[in-house]
């Protein structure tokens, strides 16, 4: 039987390039059609219509600064992730996806609106930087250094300094991918549990 996740290169670009094709064909039709209210699917603190926001909003932008900021760095971090590994992809994906977002929820200030992929960026970032540190090996950490090198300004994110910022799905995007990083052997167990 053959496996239900494979790691070849072709495939790998293929996930990712969904991906990102998945944001910019959303915003493009949110932009040109619908004049951004598909961003009402955003997240709205502690409000129930706001949850389904958790599983929408890294895929809707506010403006194409806002998704095109978010594209490159989802790339490159996300194509550091994917080339361990889909199914670690799937992992240091989802995670942070849904934990930065829940976090958002809980924490963030009453009649705000959140979108954008940033939690989930935030969340390859932490996984990235804390994974060498978990597995103890050169692979990891020569990818930790590079992760450094690249976007190590990105750590100013996880503070409130700008307004208009979700700092807070910078910051639990972040600690839920140091989350996965430390838990990673037991959540691709329960993962394979699923898949199976």
């Amino acid at each position: 039987m053959q496996p239900i996740l494979t790691n070849d290169f072709q495939t790998q670009a293929k996930i990712l390039g969904s991906l990102i094709a998945l944001m910019w064909g959303l915003e493009i039709f949110d932009q040109l059609l619908l004049q951004n209210r598909l961003n009402l699917l955003g997240i709205r603190p502690r409000s129930q219509t706001g949850l389904r926001g958790i599983l929408f909003a890294p895929l809707l932008h506010g403006t194409w600064n806002h998704l095109t900021a978010n594209t490159v760095p989802f790339v490159v971090l996300g194509w550091f992730v994917i080339v361990r590994g889909i199914e670690e992809f799937a992992i240091a994906t989802a995670v942070p996806w849904v934990l930065s977002g829940l976090g958002v929820w809980l924490f963030a200030g009453r009649n705000t609106l959140h979108v954008g992929a940033s939690g989930v960026v935030f969340g390859y970032f932490g996984f990235l930087l804390s994974r060498s540190y978990f597995e103890q090996d050169l692979l990891s950490a020569a990818i930790s250094l590079i992760v450094v090198l690249l976007y190590g300004p990105l750590i100013w994110g996880l503070l409130p300094t700008r307004r208009g910022i979700s700092w807070q799905g910078h910051l639990f995007g972040f600690m839920s991918g140091v989350l996965t990083a430390r838990y990673l052997p037991q959540l691709t167990q329960w993962f394979e549990k699923i898949l199976n």
